[in-house]
């Protein structure tokens, strides 16, 4: 089957106006030209039923198919600067995140450090260890907040090894 007439002149002078509408739509330049190519080559099959002006009918059909492809659950690849993790940590890693909390609380001031154990490792609640300390909830509140800053501004660590 040979080239519809008109098509090849068509494609050479709307494909940049039609990319412009499919990367406004996709918003990734890949994705854009693929909606395109998608679109022209089934606006090839129908070429022959096209009456008038092509472009609108191309672009409806681009609109139609990326409605699909939105429509899918699964969307392609997403590509990232950040690769995720690629599994569990080491033993080591865990006994060294132990070890930098275990020194990073003996920084922390005595009651801040207190309200940290007693919250955090002892599983209590606001109430209980207010009352364990003999101080209102709204003080182990604030000493918590400012605990968990500190801890999370430690400079002898990076964050990324701490909250891995």
């Amino acid at each position: 089957m040979g080239v519809p007439e008109g098509f090849e002149e068509f494609v050479a002078g709307a494909s940049p106006r039609l990319l412009r509408t499919a990367f406004l739509l996709t918003r990734d330049r890949g994705h854009a030209e693929d909606l395109v190519q998608t679109a022209l080559a089934r606006a090839w099959r129908a070429w022959r039923r096209v009456q008038g002006d092509p472009e609108p009918y191309v672009r409806r059909i681009m609109v139609n198919t990326y409605a699909t492809w939105w429509r899918r659950k699964w969307r392609a690849e997403h590509p990232t600067d950040v690769l995720p993790d690629a599994g569990g940590a080491s033993p080591e890693a865990a006994v060294d995140q132990r070890d930098w909390l275990w020194r990073a609380l003996g920084r922390l001031p005595r009651r801040q450090r207190a309200v940290i154990v007693l919250r955090f490792y002892e599983d209590l609640t606001e109430a209980q260890a207010a009352h364990a300390l003999g101080v209102s909830v709204g003080t182990v509140k604030s000493q918590t907040s400012k605990a968990l800053a500190r801890l999370r501004l430690d400079d002898t660590i990076t964050r990324e090894e701490v909250w891995r």
